[in-house]
């Protein structure tokens, strides 16, 4: 990826801020896992990559984080890819996660029409109802594992909790939020994820039906009151606007089930692209392609990458 450069003012911005940081925990005895991701840079990485306005920004930064989020669920060496396609005008985005730690992605429509001054960050009015589908392959598999679910564009921290309900049957949360100041620039952005675990602690030693429905009256319990604790989490916008850390979210917020951080982890809004890699693409291209490439250029070969905007220019002598 060719890495697009802040301008001086959001660097001074940035550097008073903490470093982007994701907190992976677990709490009420197991039941429970979580992560708190403090990404104020990651989302203005994301924004110069594609130089987004306003609107476009919170959306794709919202879906951004929750790709982010993912991390957390996803196996050893493992690469996800979702897609949400939408009827209204911004017509829906892609975000890859890989196990590794990079997000990339890119909304389907990167100029919003507006017909109206907003008077809120609601982006249900420019969703509209749909499907998602979440792909995920692992190193050597042959072909991705896919799921789709219908959608209502209501919320897409809400739509990619009911996919887990849905595909997974786990019952799980996603919370995002970006702080803007009056020049809309992004000076705080951030997401949170927990789910409670299926039948964790299940049956005991007797394994008796009242044993089961005990630990489920348990377990239904524990959701309820996790989520009366999310519906209260201050703004995670604001909250890293303010330089306070994912630490201090997650065992303030949490505090009643007593929490666990049990690792931190970086993530970046990064791509694999290079030059030499779309190279070796236009290399494999039939030959009679190839042929006409050199007869009739274009001369460079201009390349831009969807998942970034990197722009790469390649000589017609180097294919």
């Amino acid at each position: 990826m060719i890495k697009a450069d802040f301008n001086r003012e959001l660097d001074d911005i940035l550097k008073k801020l903490p470093e982007d940081d994701m907190a992976i925990f677990v709490m009420a005895d197991g039941r429970a896992r979580g992560a708190v991701f403090g990404g104020t840079r990651f989302v203005n990485t994301a924004r110069a990559q594609h130089n987004l306005g306003i609107l476009e920004t919170m959306l794709f930064g919202q879906a951004s984080l929750c790709g982010a989020l993912l991390l957390p669920t996803m196996k050893s060496r493992e690469h996800i890819t979702w897609r949400y396609e939408v009827s209204g005008v911004a017509q829906g985005f892609s975000v890859e996660a890989d196990s590794s730690g990079y997000v990339r992605g890119y909304l389907f429509n990167d100029h919003i029409p507006v017909q109206k001054p907003l008077e809120d960050w609601d982006l249900a009015p420019f969703l509209g109802e749909g499907t998602m589908s979440v792909s995920s392959i692992h190193v050597g598999d042959k072909a991705p594992y896919t799921s789709s679910i219908e959608v209502s564009g209501q919320s897409i921290a809400g739509d990619l909790a009911h996919y887990f309900l849905q595909s997974e049957q786990i019952q799980t949360a996603f919370n995002t939020s970006i702080q803007m100041d009056k020049a809309g620039r992004v000076i705080g952005a951030g997401g949170l994820f927990v789910q409670v675990m299926p039948e964790v602690g299940g049956k005991t030693n007797s394994g008796s039906a009242k044993d089961s429905a005990s630990a489920e009256k348990e377990n239904e319990a524990i959701i309820l009151n996790i989520e009366e604790k999310i519906k209260k989490a201050p703004s995670l916008g604001r909250w890293f606007s303010e330089a306070k850390t994912t630490d201090a979210l997650v065992y303030e917020l949490f505090k009643d089930f007593a929490p666990a951080i049990a690792l931190h982890r970086s993530v970046v809004f990064d791509c694999p692209c290079s030059k030499e890699t779309y190279l070796r693409h236009i290399r494999a291209l039939p030959q009679s392609e190839i042929a006409d490439i050199k007869q009739n250029g274009p001369d460079p070969l201009e390349i831009i990458c969807r998942n970034c905007s990197s722009v790469y220019h390649i000589p017609v002598k180097e294919i």
